[in-house]
């Protein structure tokens, strides 16, 4: 057995959604690292024409689509445009997502709707759309992104918790249906990560910073790049026996 080609990413192309930023971006450097072609998807150009750059200036092979993953001719749009420019598509990591804290009763109406249709809706859709593709072509692997949140209640986050209880049970159901056809389809549930976004909200509430630290077996908070080895190995040859599964990535939080 080849360790090294086991978990080589080598000409395949991987699509990933909230892909310019935190940790949808550290998965795509990961996926570069290994061998990958790259299509970052993210709703702001400007965002994403930046990584773009990063990568290539790193030697990387990388293709910025703007797009919106709750619209269907916009998730149509970027599995064309990635057809178009590779040729082909190997690997989907559905990245995408927001948060919204606040108590239950305070929630609007709108709010729920946003999460929802983001972090749930989004990633039915790019699942759907790339999921032709890949039952047509008897392979592909497709890592969506969780959270510790899909199992354990976070005070606060009554919604985002929804939305990816509703992912992590949207990935077992896809696993069983597309195992006929070669298709792996997995998800990675991170615990509380330090990202741009997350770092001065972490700041702001010292109390909750230091109450959730002591929950963490390991002593620390995550980073972008604890999530790299992971998502190539459930995007390579690796993890080809895996499939329906969330592995969570928590520095054990959800041990308790």
């Amino acid at each position: 057995m080849n360790l090294s080609n086991l978990f080589s990413l080598e000409n395949k192309v991987a699509v990933v959604t909230g892909g310019s930023q935190g940790l949808g971006f550290g998965m795509a450097k990961a996926l570069v690292e290994a061998g990958a072609k790259i299509v970052i998807v993210n709703r702001r150009e400007v965002e994403g024409k930046l990584a773009e750059r990063e990568i290539r200036e790193n030697g990387g092979e990388c293709l910025a689509i703007s797009a919106n993953v709750t619209h269907k001719a916009d998730v149509e749009k970027i599995v064309s445009k990635t057809i178009e420019y590779y040729h082909s598509i190997d690997i989907l990591v559905n990245c995408a997502g927001i948060i919204i804290r606040k108590p239950v009763l305070q929630f609007e109406e709108e709010e729920w709707d946003r999460i929802i249709d983001i972090n749930l809706k989004g990633t039915f859709l790019c699942c759907q759309e790339f999921g032709r593709i890949m039952v047509g072509q008897k392979r592909g692997k497709i890592i969506n992104i969780a959270s510790t949140g899909a199992l354990m209640a976070l005070e606060l986050r009554g919604p985002y918790c929804a939305s990816k209880a509703g992912v992590s049970q949207l990935t077992k159901v896809l696993a069983l249906e597309w195992a006929p056809y070669n298709v792996n389809v997995n998800a990675i549930a991170p615990g509380a990560m330090v990202t741009p976004l997350t770092r001065e909200l972490l700041k702001e509430d010292s109390e909750q910073y230091e109450k959730h630290l002591r929950k963490i077996p390991l002593g620390r908070f995550g980073i972008p790049d604890d999530l790299g080895g992971i998502v190539v190995f459930l995007a390579s040859s690796a993890s080809n026996y895996i499939t329906g599964q969330t592995i969570f990535v928590d520095g054990g939080y959800t041990i308790w």
